[in-house]
């Protein structure tokens, strides 16, 4: 897999801010997508689906 394309995601944890801190890595297409990401996905630590957003 090339890491040119891959993006860290940082959970942003739940409304109490457990979870928060939990990194995914993840592939992003860097020719049609310009922004950062912000997606909601699983997190482990707490259970749920949890925002994660793009850090460097």
């Amino acid at each position: 897999m090339s890491q040119d394309n891959m993006i860290k995601l940082e959970s942003e944890g739940d409304e109490n801010g457990v979870g928060k801190g939990h990194i995914i890595m993840s592939k992003k297409n860097k020719k049609t997508i310009k922004e950062r990401l912000r997606l909601k996905k699983h997190n482990p630590l707490v259970g749920t689906h949890t925002w994660y957003k793009e850090t460097k």
